[in-house]
């Protein structure tokens, strides 16, 4: 029986890194997208060098293509994430993958008090949640036209590529609401993140069939004071603004019936946090 292949786009970004430096040398074997060399070599799989949205990549058959590449606020036009979710899809048409894998985020969702299933509406109120739900549409509209399956991945915080724990600087500003309290948000650590991951990928290559959005973080909120407290790094409360959301906390019982999940604790994150770190 062949080992399947699984091509992952956007290997030289955050989400990239991590899945990289995480892959278990078990299961699928990764064939890396970088648009130029890598300055260091990759531990599992092997690397081609090609920028999806000018062609599609020469690496051969793939069983799943999963789409990390991405355009984050400040970093870039966050319209083009349209473009990198339809590029996926068309490298999975044409290297004929069984599965499509794109990283969409818990930005798609608008304001909450409850926690936010995939089944319930969308309405985001940033431009980038605006932008990756009009990525997951399209991208999801063009697979069905050719008959793939695609997984929107809602991602929640992905620890030390977020705006806490990915920050540099020796301290933070924490927004602090009527009730005293700060933010509380969906959290994973960087090896959970590629163990869950990778996960998904085997269940896609053996065939089984998955949502079509799928929350993806620990269970539960975590409040972002106590990262801070639990990483050792000092913060400020300053009033949070009226546009501010207090708690963005995902349901993830979607994902637990597919693979074993934890809960979300302050400590265990950032003990995920520096173990890649050690990594990197």
């Amino acid at each position: 029986m062949s080992v399947a292949r699984v091509l992952i786009l956007g290997a030289s970004g955050r989400l990239g890194g991590m899945l990289r430096r995480h892959w278990s040398a078990q299961g699928a074997t990764p064939v890396w997208q970088f648009r130029r060399a890598p300055l260091t070599s990759v531990a599992t799989g092997s690397v081609h060098l090609c920028d999806p949205l000018a062609g599609l990549p020469q690496c051969g058959p793939v069983d799943v293509v999963v789409g990390l590449a991405g355009v984050v606020p400040a970093k870039g036009d966050v319209s083009l994430n349209s473009d990198l979710g339809l590029a996926a899809v068309d490298c999975a048409v044409g290297l004929r993958a069984r599965h499509v894998f794109l990283s969409s985020s818990a930005a798609v969702y608008g304001p909450s008090t409850t926690l936010l299933g995939e089944q319930g509406g969308a309405f985001p109120v940033s431009a980038y949640g605006r932008a990756k739900l009009e990525m997951e549409q399209a991208a999801l509209a063009r697979a069905a036209r050719h008959g793939i399956a695609v997984t929107a991945l809602r991602i929640g915080n992905v620890a030390g590529a977020d705006a806490l724990l990915g920050q540099s600087g020796e301290s933070r500003r924490l927004d602090q609401f009527s009730d005293g309290r700060g933010p509380v948000r969906s959290y994973i650590g960087p090896v959970e993140f590629a163990r869950l991951v990778q996960a998904l990928v085997q269940l896609a290559c053996g065939g089984l069939r998955l949502p079509a959005r799928l929350n993806l973080a620990l269970e539960g909120g975590v409040a972002m004071a106590d990262l801070c407290d639990a990483a050792g790094v000092p913060f400020q409360w300053h009033p949070a603004p009226e546009t501010a959301l207090q708690s963005v906390v995902l349901d993830v019982a979607q994902l637990a019936r597919l693979v074993p999940l934890p809960k979300a604790e302050a400590a265990e994150i950032v003990a995920d946090w520096r173990a890649d770190r050690r990594c990197a």
